[in-house]
């Protein structure tokens, strides 16, 4: 860093031993105007004012005739036209004198009663201006009314005493620079290399091992840290542009300099909210995880961008303000208009953005959820701004506009509390209804004692008697959060119903037609034999089954 600010002085002084006569080449009247004090336009105000305080030419008691000091009790002006050149200088205000009125009857345009008074410049010194009192023009009675509190402001936290220690190093030239600017300059930037150094150690190291001490140094060094150096590197920017204007370098290269500091400011805090926006969506991040809905997991990543997009403009907008000292009430007057002709074509976007926002809010589905509506059909893989992602079962992708899925009714499977299962069971004409009541039961049997089905709500009866078969409706619900986890449970109970029907003799039926003759005394008949005793063999199934379980 030393490197850095020994470059920025080398470039300071190769910037001041050039005169930039380019950009005052307008201003050498100034040294025309003599001793005399010439108040009959503002221009000539203006080059008296100048002249008498330039160091060639110092005589203060001529620059305090500039002054309107009719209200003002101290009748000795000249600490206040020293202090009133200072404020020029600390606001980084160039005066170019090709550009100031040399008309005795002047008078400002743009005010309501067309007085006749200049401004210097109405957005950094609105308070300092000219009036012509009589047939003089001088710095009216109010701009001298605010010429302490003006300097003040400029120089604050005692900044204002450097001004009159600093010069007494003396006033030797060296490089284009007085010998106390070049003192002084040395100075600030050996302040500025321990600050630098300090909050480095302050950051990295203190900072740092206070994360590390309560468990948090992943957040520290992710979150946290990158934070604090960049406002590390802000607070060393207002101490330059604290002290820096200490030094009253050349307007021409203090100017230039005060925009740079200027814009550098909002700058920084931009990038210091823009990572916090980091911060904020890691918070967020982990209460969603904390929560067992998905959807919150889609809303963090969404508010990261928007707090980051929201982040970016406001400090474009001060940047433009306070660095380069634009307007920007036009320019947000127009994007106001133009933001109704844009929302005007762009209306499927708004559509479908404020689609997203309601799906946040009413929380119709999450990720992971498998949802039906007309053509929508899959698993919800991701919701963004515009459009929500749906892997289909046949494996592709579907994007469908968040303002459509808003406006459609839909099936949400994935917020089933149970998954119904339903199916017909067909066993054979010739099974005796004492075996059809045990098999029955057996199968009751087998829904209670599944890990997975719902124990209060499921239905099992011999319900009908179709053209080949007897038929039993098994209705039951699972109580499973997926659907893999579903079919699982399906194969389960199928697996026990076939083994149930094949120790207890029972035959499934399937389309078929039986065609009956007369048994002969040498074949037996194709009806099998029912030798009861079911009871006992349902219940020793069940206990076989329970045991092979809890084995």
């Amino acid at each position: 860093m030393l490197k850095k600010y020994l470059l920025l002085l080398s470039l300071l002084i190769w910037i001041s031993t050039h005169s930039f006569a380019q950009l005052i080449s307008d201003n050498q009247d100034i040294y025309k105007v003599g001793n005399s004090v010439n108040l009959s336009s503002p221009y000539h105000t203006t080059l008296s004012f100048f002249y008498n305080l330039e160091d060639g030419h110092y005589q203060p008691e001529n620059a305090a005739k500039t002054l309107d000091l009719s209200d003002y009790k101290d009748k000795n002006g000249q600490r206040l036209a020293v202090k009133l050149k200072q404020i020029f200088e600390g606001k980084g205000i160039l005066i170019r004198t090709n550009e100031i009125p040399n008309e005795q009857n002047y008078s400002d345009s743009t005010s309501a009663a067309d007085e006749n008074i200049y401004y210097f410049d109405k957005q950094k010194l609105p308070g300092i201006f000219l009036q012509k009192t009589g047939e003089n023009w001088k710095y009216s009675a109010f701009s001298v009314s605010q010429i302490d509190e003006l300097h003040s402001e400029t120089y604050p936290y005692g900044t204002a005493k450097l001004l009159n220690i600093l010069p007494k190093i003396g006033n030797q030239e060296y490089l284009g620079l007085q010998l106390w600017q070049l003192v002084g300059l040395f100075i600030l930037l050996l302040l500025l290399f321990l600050s630098h150094w300090i909050f480095t150690l302050v950051v990295d190291k203190l900072m740092l091992y206070v994360f590390k001490r309560y468990g948090y140094a992943k957040v520290g060094e992710d979150y946290i840290l990158p934070v604090a150096r960049v406002i590390s590197f802000y607070l060393i920017v207002v101490l330059l542009s604290l002290f820096i204007r200490v030094l009253q370098l050349p307007i021409e290269i203090w100017s230039w300099v005060l925009i740079v500091l200027r814009t550098l400011k909002p700058f920084l805090i931009t990038i210091i909210f823009y990572k916090l926006a980091d911060v904020v969506a890691a918070y967020f991040t982990r209460l969603a995880n904390k929560t067992e809905s998905t959807l919150d997991d889609q809303l963090v990543p969404l508010m990261r961008k928007t707090l980051k997009a929201f982040v970016i403009i406001v400090g474009t907008l001060f940047i433009l303000r306070d660095g380069l000292n634009l307007d920007i009430i036009p320019f947000l007057t127009g994007l106001s208009i133009g933001g109704v002709a844009i929302a005007l074509a762009a209306q499927d976007t708004i559509k479908n953005f404020f689609g997203s926002v309601m799906i946040f809010i009413d929380k119709p589905f999450q990720v992971g959820d498998w949802i039906t509506s007309g053509e929508i059909d899959g698993t919800v893989e991701e919701v963004g701004f515009r459009s929500t992602r749906i892997r289909t079962f046949r494996n592709s992708l579907m994007y469908v506009p968040n303002g459509k899925i808003a406006d459609a009714i839909l099936d949400n499977h994935g917020l089933r509390q149970y998954r119904r299962f339903y199916t017909t069971l067909t066993i054979t004409y010739d099974t005796p209804p004492a075996l059809i009541d045990e098999f029955v039961n057996g199968l009751r049997e087998i829904v209670l004692a599944h890990p997975n089905t719902r124990k209060d709500g499921y239905h099992i009866y011999f319900n009908n008697l179709s053209s080949f078969s007897q038929d039993i409706m098994f209705y039951i619900f699972f109580e499973v959060p997926t659907w893999g986890e579903e079919l699982q449970s399906r194969h389960e109970i199928l697996v026990q119903i076939v083994k149930l029907a094949n120790s207890i003799g029972v035959r499934f039926a399937f389309p078929t037609q039986t065609l009956h003759m007369e048994s002969f005394p040498e074949k037996k008949t194709l009806v099998p034999e029912y030798t009861g005793g079911y009871e006992a063999k349902v219940s020793e199934f069940v206990q076989r089954e329970l045991k092979r379980k809890a084995e």
